[in-house]
């Protein structure tokens, strides 16, 4: 069944009196969606700043996002970490991790350096990275997994007590717990992804956490949210039963739907969502002087999204599209837009634009880390870089393809991670009558016949642009592709400007050649007008997500009848009960 709920909130805790939940917040990443799903089932949320809160606290929610190195850091500078442990030490006390707040009670991870790798050990196991081939299949696999999977269930825990077994829930990591004689203990549930069954959540006693985030799992992760709560105020948050589990059952990673909100202020100094024709976001007017009018107005932000998560949109990007005219420091409508819709959005929730180094008026200078930090703080789960990525791609290549660590993708995902970090290449079609004259630093293709270019060229290659489409450089999306991936990017939202707002398609052959080229996920955008759009780039490329706005904001088609296509047609689609 696709998910068809049609109200956003849950209700609260059965309990007359609230929880108090301590939550131990680091410093990195998207806190603010973690406190205000717990407010939304009825916790009283403060925040933990001394390691005397720690011991004292009734009940501690740790969300983790970002390198296991650095989560680990701050701990320790913080004097945290032992009193953590000791809180932890006699699995009695409510606890909840959230993704690196389940890995950090593991002994190690490799994605730390050794020496620098030691986790709070409470389960005697190393996390892992997942391997970018299948482990059954052979093929590729894209790492970052990032999307919605299944859980096995491993136990009968109070915590899942008001969901399905078949409900998905959201992942976005790139290192494992793997399912051992030393973890199967711990499992509370296992999930599938590169043909590996691993630990996706784990309780002993009245210790939970969960490598999925239940803050951005819709209704489903708030249910698991106000089970957590409930168990603790009826005492029943430790009385778990081990059910057996079969090593051939599995689960799967499905497809994701992302609806897009292109904001920006319209000629009267309104934010509105608005949508281009190949970029193009102004009406056509024939009684001016230039033939075109105002900006095209197709709603207001928040409500806009808001509606887009009951309809059942797995992700939800705001893309600042006029942004590089200014400093995001001072660009406070939409810091506001993401603090509101985190609110009562509980899907993931990217925001782009402007996302760069910049010095302001006053003379201050701000780095691109400054600047993502303030976004990741006021409710993004994840930034997306456009034209400081192909800047960044340049310099790259040009230092024969070496990393100094000084890019806006480099600083970034080494404190939040290469999850938190997508790159949103915007290329155009350069058509070639022959592959003879290729240039071979640019990756060509031949097209199909009905792909043919406008005077019948069967060849041609992606080039890059900046500042929204304006500027062209000499590089193609393929290589920008890789060198973001080499320089740290966890995936790619790949438009193509010929495509924009034509509503005939996709691009497949650009998908294709990027999707071959790099590991990560890539997201198919520009060109959908119906469903059959979506079921054909995830049945003809290896897309794990596609992106739609127009087709949406005009109701010309819902998501619902997008999925509803995808799962007719063997694409799997996120279902709930």
């Amino acid at each position: 069944e696709v998910c068809t709920h049609t109200h956003i909130a849950v209700l609260p805790s059965i309990y007359m009196s609230r929880i108090k939940v301590s939550l131990l917040d680091y410093g990195a990443g998207n806190v603010r969606s973690v406190r205000n799903a717990l407010t939304a089932v009825g916790a009283d949320v403060v925040d933990i700043s001394t390691a005397a809160e720690i011991l004292a606290a009734d009940a501690i929610v740790f969300p983790g996002v970002g390198s296991f190195d650095s989560a680990m850091s701050v701990l320790r500078a913080n004097g945290w970490a032992d009193p953590l442990r000791e809180y932890l030490a006699e699995y009695s006390r409510p606890f909840l991790g959230i993704c690196l707040g389940m890995q950090t009670l593991f002994a190690s991870s490799d994605e730390a350096a050794p020496g620098r790798d030691r986790g709070l050990g409470l389960v005697d196991e190393a996390v892992v990275k997942f391997s970018s081939v299948d482990a059954k299949t052979g093929e590729d696999v894209a790492v970052p997994q990032i999307g919605w999977n299944g859980r096995i269930d491993c136990a009968d825990s109070p915590v899942f007590r008001y969901i399905g077994q078949g409900e998905q829930v959201y992942f976005v990591h790139s290192y494992y717990a793997p399912l051992t004689e030393k973890t199967k203990d711990w499992a509370l549930t296992v999930t599938t992804y590169g043909g590996v069954n691993y630990v996706s959540s784990v309780q002993r006693g009245s210790v939970v956490a969960t490598q999925f985030h239940p803050e951005k799992s819709g209704k489903v992760g708030l249910n698991i949210l106000r089970g957590f709560l409930d168990s603790i105020a009826d005492g029943t948050l430790s009385k778990i039963t081990r059910i057996p589990i079969s090593p051939s059952d599995t689960t799967s990673l499905v497809k994701r739907i992302v609806v897009a909100l292109d904001v920006r202020s319209n000629d009267h100094g309104d934010l509105v969502v608005t949508k281009g024709d190949q970029y193009d976001v102004r009406e056509s007017d024939a009684t001016t002087s230039t033939g075109r009018g105002g900006v095209r107005n197709l709603g207001k932000p928040v409500s806009l999204a808001s509606r887009y998560y009951v309809e059942g949109a797995d992700e939800i990007a705001f893309l600042n599209i006029t942004s590089f005219r200014q400093g995001v420091i001072d660009d406070m409508p939409m810091l506001q837009v993401l603090e509101a819709a985190s609110r009562s959005i509980f899907v993931p929730l990217t925001v782009g634009g402007g996302i760069r180094s910049y010095t302001d008026d006053s003379g201050k200078t701000f780095s691109a880390l400054e600047v993502a930090s303030r976004y990741f703080r006021a409710g993004a789960d994840k930034i997306s870089l456009g034209s400081d990525a192909v800047y960044a791609s340049e310099a790259y290549v040009a230092a024969g393809k070496k990393k100094d660590g000084s890019t806006s993708i480099e600083t970034i995902s080494h404190v939040y991670g290469a999850q938190a970090v997508v790159i949103s290449i915007d290329p155009k079609r350069v058509y070639l009558t022959s592959l003879d004259e290729a240039d071979p630093k640019h990756v060509t293709v031949e097209l199909p016949a009905d792909q043919a270019g406008p005077e019948g060229q069967r060849f041609c290659w992606w080039q890059a642009t900046v500042h929204g489409g304006r500027e062209a450089r000499d590089l193609c999306a393929v290589t920008v592709a890789k060198s973001c991936e080499a320089l740290g990017a966890g995936e790619i939202m790949l438009n193509c400007i010929d495509m924009d707002g034509q509503c005939q398609g996709y691009d497949h052959a650009l998908m294709r050649a990027v999707t071959e080229s790099v590991g990560i996920p890539v997201i198919a955008s520009s060109g959908a007008g119906k469903p059959r759009h979506f079921t054909d780039v995830f049945k003809d490329t290896t897309v794990q997500a596609a992106l739609a706005a127009g087709m949406f904001h005009r109701k010309e088609v819902g998501i619902d009848e997008v999925k509803a296509h995808m799962l007719e047609n063997g694409v799997l689609a996120r279902t709930c009960s």
